[in-house]
């Protein structure tokens, strides 16, 4: 994402202010909303759903007092004002987002510096400074080290669909010819769907050209499974969770225009595979319909171990820390074996897939607080093996051939998958909510198991309670707790003593 440009209207040392200057009070409140609504962008272009977006803004103004502020957030661009009197003119600022771009070590610096804001570590100057910072510094990993993840994640999905050496090698190439091309349409500012065309065009010409050099040598090659795993690769990109949340937290509006614009991403890779194909036919090379192979042991196996390299690759190429990598391929691959272990039985692959991200969604929150990351960099790392790539390819496929049959066929593949997607995006969206009272229900628990004691005191004291017993304020320096200090003991009055009588 290219650095955001920043205008400072006052002074450094104008920026935090006392509340008894009110005529500075408006200046300040205009700052405020400016830093909240540059992180929102940030949050929002980089795939976060509205309803976090919006408590994330609302929860730093009210750490720098701007208790009466609201939030307005329509996809494109997001709208904030504070008013607090009915007689007086609300301010209202507006920031449009740009570009949308993955890059989850900038929504983690930025994550951090929230939590630093609100726990009262960095005041008003020291946010925006560090916001500056993490707009305008580079990443920690060379751009052909993301190249090269996106083609190990092909790599992956193509060992998780049962590819065997040949076709991993294929998809690994496909997916450096479609990240460059992709790069170079993107510098040229052409939109999205152009580049996800080309992708998709792509992935398909160099499955033909394999198709013709095994025709020749006889290698035996599925080079449907190239395809399948390039479709991955583009699906990766599109921000399914995000529009899913919007619709289920009640933002319509930013859900229409999300989902709108993920159904438009995935016609950019159904016109460029259909182009592709279509181009095999005309040449006459023979593309077959991918079918999911076996779901056995040694099958689960494999899928296993190419879904933990490709969660892995994509958490990597999308500038993940690198402390999340590992967590990330285990989740995925416990996800894909659920996944499979609940579909041999015969159980619907929507349901089983749901299952799966419902697990993604109750671990991953939980990781996530280990880790110290966002949970949206588990769970989207962690469900992109699951993506309907498969689904996508025979829709495409059949309806490639033409008669009414195949037409009728490839119609309900496309249903299908996209009735996987929202299967995972709900069954994550669900795990997440479960995870949050089961969390603080763990922490209730663990302190209740944690006596009776053997060494040390019976019942530990906390910070606050801790401050509070010497008779000082409680820590932090934004805490609305304030202990009325203990009053002066008074002194003994004198009393006087008769002396004995006798």
């Amino acid at each position: 994402m290219p650095p955001a440009e920043f205008v400072e209207p006052l002074e450094p040392e104008d920026l935090d202010l006392p509340a008894t200057q009110e005529l500075e009070l408006p200046r300040r409140t205009t700052l405020v909303l400016d830093f909240c609504l540059r992180i929102g962008e940030l949050l929002l272009a980089s795939g976060a759903g509205a309803a976090d977006v919006t408590a994330t803004m609302l929860s730093v103004a009210r750490a720098f007092h701007a208790d009466e502020a609201d939030v307005d957030i329509t996809f494109t661009s997001l709208t904030m004002s504070h008013q607090t009197s009915p007689d007086e003119v609300p301010l209202i600022a507006t920031r449009h987002v740009q570009r949308r771009v993955i890059d989850y070590q900038d929504l983690t610096r930025v994550d951090h510096l929230v939590r630093g804001v609100i726990a009262g570590e960095l005041g008003l100057r020291e946010g925006r400074a560090e916001l500056r910072r993490i707009v305008s510094t580079g990443h920690d990993r060379p751009r052909w080290a993301v190249t090269g993840g996106w083609a190990a994640m092909a790599a992956g999905v193509a060992v998780q669909l049962g590819g065997d050496v040949w076709v991993a090698l294929l998809a690994a190439l496909a997916a450096v010819l479609i990240d460059r091309l992709q790069l170079r349409i993107a510098r040229r500012r052409l939109p999205v769907f152009y580049q996800q065309v080309a992708g998709g065009g792509a992935a398909t010409l160099v499955a033909v050209a394999a198709a013709v050099i095994d025709e020749q040598l006889d290698l035996g090659l599925d080079v449907s499974q190239v395809i399948t795993a390039n479709i991955v690769l583009l699906l990766a990109g599109i921000g399914f969770m995000g529009a899913l949340q919007d619709a289920l937290t009640g933002f319509y509006i930013t859900a229409g225009a999300r989902i709108t614009e993920a159904m438009l991403s995935t016609a950019g890779i159904i016109a460029g595979v259909s182009g592709g194909l279509s181009l095999a036919s005309a040449v006459g090379v023979d593309l077959p319909t991918v079918e999911p192979g076996a779901t056995g042991i040694q099958g689960i196996g494999l899928a296993a171990l190419g879904s933990a390299v490709a969660a892995a690759a994509f958490a990597f190429s999308s500038y993940s820390p690198r402390r999340a990598l590992l967590p990330i391929a285990l989740v995925a691959a416990v996800a894909v074996t659920i996944w499979l272990s609940i579909e041999e039985p015969g159980i619907g692959r929507s349901w089983s897939v749901g299952f799966a991200a419902l697990f993604v969604g109750l671990v991953g929150y939980a990781i996530a607080a280990r880790l110290k990351v966002p949970p949206l960099i588990v769970v989207v790392s962690a469900v992109v093996p699951m993506l309907p790539g498969i689904a996508i390819y025979r829709g495409l496929s059949l309806l490639g051939e033409g008669s009414r049959r195949d037409t009728s066929l490839g119609l309900v593949a496309l249903i299908g998958a996209a009735s996987v997607a929202l299967a995972l995006a709900a069954g994550v969206i669900l795990g997440e909510y479960l995870a949050q009272p089961l969390a603080r229900e763990a922490r209730r628990v663990e302190s209740r198991l944690a006596g009776p004691r053997l060494v040390g005191p019976v019942r530990m004291l906390s910070r606050r309670s801790r401050s509070g017993r010497r008779g000082g304020r409680t820590t932090g320096p934004h805490s609305p707790r304030r202990t009325a200090p203990a009053p002066p003991t008074p002194a003994p009055t004198p009393t006087r003593t008769r002396p004995p009588r006798g």
